[in-house]
Formats: C-alpha cells, structure tokens, sequence
C-alpha cells in the first residue's frame, strides 16, 4: 500500500508511522519541514507542504495516488471541507482522526460503542469533531467520499503525562506537594497506549470494509483517576496526596481545563471494541497503564530539559487546595 499521513510525528500517529512502515506499506508524510525530532520516524518518505493552504499541498501532491490517507490534524469542519477538495480522486481511503470525547456526555449508559449518540454540550473541541464528522457523512451521501472516522480516547506516549497539568502534577508529587484530582477520583477512566492504538488504526488501512464507517480504538483497561495517579506517583518513587475537588469548582479557577474535564473527563467512559475487533483480529491492547507509567518515569528520567513546571498552573492548583480546603472547613 502506499499511504499518507497528514502530519505523522505526534503522540498518537509517531507509533502508526512506525508500525506502518514496519509492516512494508510506502509511508508518506505531509508537513511543513518543522516536526519535532522528539518522535521522528525512520523509512518515511516525506512531502513538504501546508496543509492549511491548498495550492501548497496541490503542488507537493503532484503526481501522486494514495491508497489511504490520514489526516491527524482535521480540527474544524473547514478542515475537513479542505481534504475532500485534495483528495477527492487521489485517495481510495480518507481517515479522520475524531475523538471519543465526541460521545454523548456524561452517557446514557456503558458501555460506550459506535451507536452511541455525538452529543457534548461542554467542549467546543469536541462539538467540531462532530461536525467535522456531519461534513463527512453529507459528502458520502452525495458523492460517495471514501471515509472511515477512527475515535481514539485518551492515548498516550512515554512523553505524554496523561493528566491535566502534565509534568506540573509529577513535580508536585516530587515536592510533597498536594495533587488535585477531580470529582471524588472514582470516576472510570480509560487510557490506550499509542502502540496499542496503532494496531487498530494500521489495521483499518485500505479495507473497503471500513468505507462509511466510524470505529473506536481503546484499551479495555479501565482505571479510577485516583488509580492512574497513584500508579504514575509510583513510577516516580512517589506516593501522592491526593485531594478531591470537584470539577465545577475547578472550572471556576481554569476554564479551559475545565471545559477538558466538564467535557470529556468527569463522566465515567467504558468502551466496547467489539467493531475494530471483529475487523481487524490482531487489534488487542497489550501495555497495562502499569507499564505505561514505568515508560513515562523512564523518558522523563532521560529527558531533564523536558522537566517543565507551568509556574501559573501549579498556583492555581495551590489555590483550589488552600481556597477548597477553606471552604471545607
């Protein structure tokens, strides 16, 4: 297969580069010439080109057919308008990159499949993913655009600290400092590691079987938030102190980290992956988060520069503990 990749370094689509190219498919990547080396990928061959201007991409695509095509950096449904223009007659395959945190929030019930209605009142993120995916679905309506929408929730790489705040929470638990974990830390998370993910998303890849359809790509390891920060304290030598505060009152102090939490990371999320499954048999989700957290603690270990403290985020985490423990008393 020869296939491209709008973008191709990022946490999630750096492993489904490099599975990709292991598994002898001509992996192409479109970007501008300005990735990060922090994930960069041997055996690719590389387009330079804007993605956000079309005669740009026009020029740098000349001459070639791709068998699928990915775009990891579709926000906006003039984004995706976009691509339909390019790639209309050069692609067999157009993959969107959506998000679980289009699901209806919090759920009507667990757990979570592909049925489940799009619907986030809180998250404008969220909110254009769906329409992104409206744009889509009109467009193979009408023409017979070959789409296939992959929805990933909350994918991680060893660079990737996922919990609002990032390393700013490691640096707390470092310094004996409270963490803030939002609601009572019992709500039910689920974390996919983005070498898990790229199994499913790889697998999806020149199916005909995949044309007009949306799939999720999860771990079926569920985890309480408490959970995840005390396995990631762990893997620092740390055991946190965890204070609960809910969501509401952190949205007060930081609203785009609570449109973050409000929008997708309160509710508890479950996932069925029965779709992929059936699809794509060797998609399974190998790498427990205890491992995962063993891999974050190593890279950080190996990356001092990397060890960033946002000194405003981690006052207004001071903040919610001494304001919230003011009101509790």
């Amino acid at each position: 297969m020869k296939v491209l990749f709008i973008g191709g370094t990022g946490v999630i689509s750096s492993a489904s580069s490099r599975l990709a190219v292991e598994r002898g498919i001509e992996l192409w990547h479109l970007n501008r010439g300005k990735s990060s080396s922090l994930r960069a990928v041997s055996g690719v061959r590389q387009l330079q080109g804007d993605i956000r201007d079309e005669a740009s991409v026009r020029e740098a695509l000349k001459g070639h057919r791709f068998d699928a095509v990915v775009d990891w950096v579709a926000y906006l449904p003039a984004h995706v308008e976009a691509d339909i223009r390019i790639f209309s007659g050069i692609a067999d395959q157009y993959v969107f990159i959506s998000s679980a945190s289009a699901y209806q929030t919090p759920p009507d019930k667990l757990p979570v499949t592909e049925e489940t209605p799009l619907e986030n009142p809180v998250w404008q993120y969220s909110r254009d993913k769906i329409a992104c995916e409206r744009v889509l679905e009109k467009e193979y309506a009408s023409s017979g655009f070959p789409y296939t929408v992959v929805r990933p929730s909350h994918t991680y790489d060893p660079s990737l600290i996922p919990v609002e705040g990032g390393y700013t929470v490691i640096s707390r638990m470092l310094r004996d400092k409270p963490v803030v974990v939002h609601g009572d830390g019992s709500s039910i998370w689920t974390l996919t590691h983005h070498r898990d993910f790229a199994k499913g998303l790889v697998g999806l890849l020149g199916r005909p079987e995949a044309i007009g359809q949306a799939y999720q790509i999860t771990s079926d390891e569920w985890l309480t938030w408490n959970q995840i920060l005390i396995t990631l304290g762990r893997a620092f030598g740390k055991e946190p102190e965890l204070v609960t505060i809910p969501s509401r009152i952190i949205a007060r102090y930081h609203k785009e980290l609570g449109d973050s939490l409000l929008g997708d990371k309160t509710a508890s999320m479950i996932f069925d992956n029965s779709k992929i499954k059936a699809l794509v048999p060797d998609f399974r989700c190998e790498i427990p988060f205890s491992q995962g957290a063993q891999e974050i603690a190593a890279w950080y270990r190996a990356h001092p520069e990397q060890c960033v403290i946002d000194p405003d985020m981690d006052g207004m985490f001071d903040r919610l503990v001494a304001d919230y423990g003011a009101l509790e008393v």
